[in-house]
């Protein structure tokens, strides 16, 4: 050994850390030895020694010697000595060696660890040092069941290095990998398959764990290895045998699927497909329903699937290449799978059914491609399948349309709940029903694509059989024959949900099922799922209302009652608020002589409930908001003369105002935060369903034109106090903010008497996010407004522009990301409200601001351009310049400006490409660099020759850019094809920082 010193024996002490229950400075002592030991050039070594002689029983000291050794091979192999990595290989082999002679093994993790050592060290020596890696085991190990253990544990430790799919390899990395595969192929591939077998015979009555890991191993090795070695008669017949053994039976399973799963030749995988099938049906392994192992059908089903699917693979292949007697071949192969892939596709426990999917919905794709084109609509997915058309069974033939239909019956049946299915509270069982649900809905829409019609009438009976007798049906029966009437409307496209015009057929089916579904009474019915699924069946058909609105009043009043809005359920009742403004927003036209009933109906659902503790509404909040919507929409888009229409939208609105304003003065007097809090929330709920009535407005039905205009004048009256309250100032600002954003849109002009108050409010005490909001609603104003808004925005801009500054000047924690994210997008903020402005046409708004005010904005521009590593802000930042430059930059522009063109945009243009930070392999920085670009260019178009002198003579120079170079760029500069422009400097700044 190389140590002798102070590195001979351990640090008991620090050892004593490594168990879990220490305390924390031993722990922390255990943690620095560790580093300490890692570190040195030879301290490494007491481990290995510990190991080898098996100087300590405590397990956690030899996971701890194991992660030193570890360390050494993964970083620092290549600087060890040769004599040193001699020792890592005598270590282990001598620690291999004590395993053989234990009466009992080492713990999982140790033994998982030491693979883990023992696969880095392959990794690294196997190509050079060690090439006899695996005999050296092998020859030590025998058929030792301990060593056996590690020899297997290592072999997927290997593959998890070498093979592995799902680990990102450098390129170094995979260049090795590939010369290590192939020189295990050359060398000891057959050896180590022979070990298997070896184990896999020796095994499997003494030692099933053993058994499994082995076959876990042929598994993941499969893939790569020559397949003759494992597809033959002896290794076939030993897995089919361990097919019949209870221990052993799933993981034979698996092992079989990696055989079948390796890609192939397509012809060679259809016989090899054909030979395994005819020895597991010979074997009895097709009598699914003599079998009552579940957990072995769900990996029997797996490799089921695999199997078909690797058919319909071969099948695609062989089509493409032209292959018609093979490829007839592999679809009758395929085909002859079928009632197997049935069979496991209804079992009734949902993973082995779930495990066929993939199969059935290839098969259905396969039979898609065979039939004729006429039968169902263009797929633009099959673009391409000009060889597979040529190669067309004339048509569907009976078996395959028998295959079809029972594939329909299937998915019909397993779309259905069972009765442990509990609605009130979903858990994982439940949640993983409704993953499986999608994916019978796949097979659906593939059917429909395969036959429609078949589809639409296996439904139509379904659906028909189960209305006749609702009343007595089970609930799973009736909410599933809804469903189906639901999953059409995708199954069967329609453009924009035209599903009762065109094709006849379909529509007559459609509208037969809708009008029994809204007139055989089953929306009474007692169950939340069959509630549900009736009202999103109603409103996914909203459609068939238009074309038979004799049943609107009926469908209403289920809305209304129990049954919907007022049903026990408040999921359904949530949902229905939901389907209800759909409804509504579709159907407003058909509903004018019902307006103020529905109004008068659902008057107690629009209360605001109050922030007082124990108050059960029926809808939350969030529900409430669709009702205010649907309310609005009712109101906006009657035929009610003004008159009405102005009194309707004043009753809905006058009691959240009342409220508001009460509320309002109970927060300004209370003392409890949490109660404060509350208060906050509700107020905050009053803004919102006011302003979500405003939804209903459009550019035909404007505030003004529906006599609205004085209650939203009264709204903000009422709702802009709140901005100066003093506590809950974050939530209550939010909610007036966003009422502000919707009433600049709907309310025109008449809103701009109160924006110079409530600006005054909101820059105020103000955080970084509350300006990043607060801007967007200036920006707006500006944009919408323009030359109307000047006056107030040359008195608001340096107050909002300094408060800007204020915050992004306050002082920060270095780590803190949240502020730095904060700032950065309030930076982003700040430039893209220069921008509004600058681009706005209002010239003077920044002309305004006095020498010294304008000359600190464009600094902080030039400084957004250039210092800030942030891309977007930086474009914008040019998008500005761009613009300060034609509005100031000509003959008639700002004075003094065009000496700030070159005493600071023309460096801003050439140092912010060269700084480091700036990545011109990053998309946005592109995108960057094209604004920069487009700068340079508006000078030029501005100053003419005398920017080309200065560049040429002055500022390039400067960068010690030759004289060829800057008249090569000069020349560009003065072409007029801009895209020539903007490669010509990515190429110029790429060059420049190499």
């Amino acid at each position: 050994m190389a140590c002798q010193s102070v590195y001979a024996v351990m640090d008991e002490q620090a050892l004593l850390g490594l168990n879990p229950n220490a305390d924390a400075p031993y722990r922390q002592r255990a943690l620095a030895y560790f580093e300490q030991l890692k570190e040195s050039q030879d301290a490494w070594e007491v481990c290995a020694d510990a190991l080898a002689k098996g100087i300590y029983s405590d397990d956690h000291v030899k996971f701890f010697c194991f992660q030193v050794l570890e360390h050494q091979i993964k970083f620092r192999h290549a600087g060890l000595s040769a004599a040193q990595q001699q020792l890592i290989r005598e270590t282990l082999m001598k620690w291999l060696q004590t395993q053989l002679m234990n009466a009992q093994p080492e713990k999982a993790f140790i033994r998982n660890k030491a693979a883990q050592v023992f696969a880095l060290t392959f990794v690294m020596e196997y190509l050079t040092l060690w090439p006899k890696f695996f005999f050296d085991i092998l020859n030590l190990v025998g058929l030792n069941p301990h060593g056996v253990d590690i020899y297997l544990r290592t072999l997927m430790a290997i593959d998890a290095e070498v093979v592995d799919r799902d680990i990102v390899h450098t390129p170094e990395e995979t260049r090795r990998n590939t010369l290590i595969k192939d020189s295990m192929r050359e060398q000891c591939i057959p050896s180590l398959v022979e070990s298997w077998f070896q184990i896999l015979t020796a095994y499997q009555q003494t030692h099933p764990e053993l058994t499994c890991q082995c076959l876990e191993v042929v598994g993941a090795y499969v893939s790569w290895i020559d397949l003759n070695l494992i597809a033959n008669d002896r290794f076939v017949n030993l897995l089919l045998s361990q097919m019949s053994m209870e221990d052993l039976r799933e993981e034979a399973c698996d092992c079989l699927f990696e055989i079948v799963n390796k890609g192939m030749d397509p012809v060679d995988k259809t016989k090899l497909v054909e030979s395994l099938c005819q020895v597991l049906q010979t074997a009895g392994f097709f009598n699914i329903e003599q079998e009552e192992d579940v957990d072995f059908l769900a990996k029997f089903s797996r490799l089921v699937n695999g199997m078909g699917q690797s058919l319909v693979l071969s099948w695609s292949k062989l089509v493409k290449s032209g292959n018609v007697k093979e490829a007839t071949e592999t679809l009758h192969a395929v085909e002859a799978k079928v009632p197997l892939l049935l069979q496991l596709l209804v079992h009734e426990d949902d993973d082995i059914s779930t495990n066929m999917v993939g199969f059935c919905y290839d098969y259905l794709h396969v039979l898609k491609q065979v039939s004729p084109p006429e039968e169902v609509g263009p797929d633009p997915s099959e673009a391409g399948t000009d060889s597979i058309r040529s190669l067309q069974l004339p048509q569907l033939t009976e078996q395959q349309k028998a295959n079809i239909e029972a594939v329909m019956l299937t998915v019909m049946k397993k779309l259905t709940y069972d009765d442990e299915y509990n609605f009130e509270n979903e858990g994982e069982d439940e949640a993983m029903f409704v993953e499986y649900r999608k994916q019978l809905k796949m097979l659906l829409d593939r059917l429909a694509q395969v036959s429609p019609e078949l589809l639409l009438e296996a439904v139509r009976r379904v659906f028909t059989s189960t209305m006749q007798r609702w009343q007595t049906a089970p609930f799973m029966e009736v909410e599933v024959a809804i469903r189906l009437l639901y999953m059409l409307g995708e199954a069967l496209p329609a453009s924009h949900g035209a599903h009762f015009s065109g094709d006849s057929a379909k529509t007559s089916a459609l509208q037969d099922m809708m009008r029994t579904l809204v007139s055989c009474g089953v929306s009474g019915y007692q169950h939340s799922s069959v509630s549900l699924e009736f009202f999103e069946t109603v409103v996914r058909y909203d459609k068939f209302f238009i074309v038979e609105p004799q049943h609107i009043p009926n469908v209403l009043m289920a809305f209304l009652d129990q049954r919907g809005l007022r049903h026990s359920s408040p999921k359904v009742r949530s949902r229905v608020a939901y389907l209800f403004s759909r409804f509504i927003k579709t159907l407003h036209k058909h509903m004018t002589a019902f307006i103020e009933d529905i109004l008068n109906r659902i008057q107690d659902l629009l209360e605001l409930a109050p922030p007082e503790n124990g108050f059960l509404a029926l809808l939350t909040s969030d529900d409430q908001l669709f009702m205010f919507e649907a309310a609005g929409v009712l109101i906006v888009s009657g035929e009610s003369p003004v008159e009405r229409k102005q009194v309707l939208m004043r009753s809905l609105l006058a009691p959240l105002m009342d409220a508001f304003r009460l509320l309002l003065a109970k927060l300004l007097q209370e003392s409890v935060e949490e109660r404060q809090a509350a208060l906050a929330d509700c107020l905050s709920h009053a803004v919102g369903f006011a302003s979500r009535t405003s939804k209903a407005f459009s550019n035909k039905q404007t505030v003004k034109q529906c006599g609205c205009t004085e209650v939203y004048r009264d709204c903000l009256h009422s709702f802009l106090p709140a901005l100066s309250c003093p506590v809950q100032r974050g939530a209550l600002r939010s909610a007036v903010r966003s009422f502000l954003h919707r009433m600049i849109i709907c309310m025109e002009e008449e809103v701009l008497p109160f924006i110079p108050a409530a600006s005054e409010h909101m820059l105020k005490d103000c955080e970084a996010k509350d300006l990043q909001e607060f801007i967007p609603l200036i920006s707006q104003i500006t944009a919408k407004f323009k030359r109307q808004v000047s006056p107030f925005l040359q008195q608001i801009f340096m107050p909002l522009v300094l408060a800007i500054f204020e915050v992004l000047g306050r002082p920060a924690e270095e780590n803190d990301q949240t502020a730095a994210l904060e700032k950065q997008m309030l930076r982003r903020s700040y430039f893209a409200f220069i921008q509004t402005v600058a681009g706005s046409g209002m010239n003077e708004v920044l002309a305004n601001q006095g020498a010294e005010n304008i000359e600190r904005v464009l600094f902080t521009i030039i400084q957004g351009a250039v210092e800030f590593p942030d891309p977007i802000a930086q474009k914008t930042c040019f998008i500005i310049l761009t613009r300060l430059v034609e509005l100031w930059g000509g003959k008639d522009g700002m004075v003094g400006f065009p000496d700030f063109i070159y005493k600071h945009i023309v460096p801003a243009c050439f140092l912010a490409p060269l700084k480091l930070t700036f990545d011109l392999s990053d998309a946005q920085t592109v995108l960057t660099l094209s604004e920069c670009t487009l700068t340079l260019k508006m000078i030029h178009l501005k100053r003419e020759s005398e920017f080309i002198q200065f560049l040429q003579h002055e500022y390039l120079p400067s960068l010690q850019v030759t004289p060829e170079i800057s008249q090569e760029l000069c020349q560009v500069l003065q072409q007029p094809d801009v895209k020539v422009l903007k490669n010509y400097i990515k190429v110029f700044f790429q060059r420049a920082k190499l």
